[in-house]
């Protein structure tokens, strides 16, 4: 029987009267509907304003993260500089580098925003209350690029051609192959593949998480890219399905560090934003350049 920590109380997850796989269930049954509009049937702005409240809901339960557990943090400066530096994928607008009246080179807006953000948090000190310490400027510049930078390439990506539909593509085989990963390990997996960072994580999980990665990217690529080829569909399956997992344990490697679980509980059934998101966040740019370089260019 699965376990929910609450405080310092440990109860049983039926307690409230409904399982876990309910509720993911459940919690599927509502978004996957909202966000297959937002990405295919909304204004690209509604996908754009989307993906920068989930970069500052991430980014918000990081600070939480961090500052429950005793590591300094500047809280607001990280979601603030994590949503803008997102925001800023969205944007067209380019700053020109002049060097005695003559244009040096063309700055993408992200490269403009990250270098700000950087410069803002690095001056922190100078306006916030409290003695300097220079992990506070280390969490919250972490905090800040992990999210808002990597999460920005899911902007990037659906700006593509056929982009609504490489982020369907991207969403649902990280998702089918993170819910393999849980189905598999949870039931048949014995060999631990990384027990320092997440002891249920799994050989036999992994695997399979790979294999369904391979399998959805060819379903999904018939009926969402069939001018892709199927070849190149597979390819980036095992790409997100391999790096969807580094993602991942990546997480899991910072929740182990600070001695917590989950990030928060806003999803029912799958923790918080951040852990929803997690292995998107490595995949998103995955997925932009491979479909930039291999496959479905355009």
């Amino acid at each position: 029987m699965g376990k929910t920590e609450v405080a310092s109380v440990t109860v049983p997850d039926t307690a409230a009267g409904v399982s876990p796989a309910w509720k993911r269930i459940a919690s599927a049954v509502v978004l996957i509907p909202l966000f297959v509009w937002v990405t295919a049937g909304a204004p690209p702005w509604v996908f754009q304003v989307l993906v920068v409240a989930v970069s500052a809901l991430a980014s918000a339960e990081l600070a939480r993260m961090f500052r429950r557990t005793g590591r300094p943090i500047h809280p607001w400066v990280t979601v603030g500089v994590s949503a803008t530096i997102t925001a800023s994928f969205a944007t067209s607008l380019y700053a020109v580098l002049a060097d005695d009246g003559k244009v040096v080179r063309w700055m993408p807006t992200p490269e403009l925003a990250l270098i700000v953000g950087v410069g803002l948090i690095f001056s922190a000190p100078l306006w916030t209350a409290g003695r300097p310490m220079v992990e506070s400027t280390a969490n919250t510049l972490f905090g800040a690029v992990y999210v808002g930078w990597l999460l920005g390439y899911a902007i990037w990506l659906h700006g593509r051609a056929d982009g609504p539909q490489l982020v369907l593509f991207l969403v649902g085989v990280t998702w089918a192959g993170e819910s393999a990963a849980y189905l598999v390990g949870s039931s048949v997996g014995r060999h631990r593949i990384a027990p320092v960072l997440s002891p249920r994580k799994t050989v036999e999980g992994s695997i399979a998480q790979v294999v369904i990665s391979i399998g959805a990217a060819l379903a999904l690529g018939v009926w969402l890219l069939p001018a892709c080829g199927l070849a190149s569909a597979a390819g980036a399956g095992v790409v997100l399905g391999v790096i969807g997992q580094v993602g991942d344990l990546a997480e899991s490697a910072i929740k182990r560090s600070v001695g917590t679980k989950d990030t928060g509980g806003l999803i029912p059934g799958h923790g918080g934003m951040l852990d929803r998101v997690d292995s998107l966040l490595f995949n998103a740019p995955a997925l932009y350049f491979y479909s930039l370089y291999t496959w479905c260019r355009g």
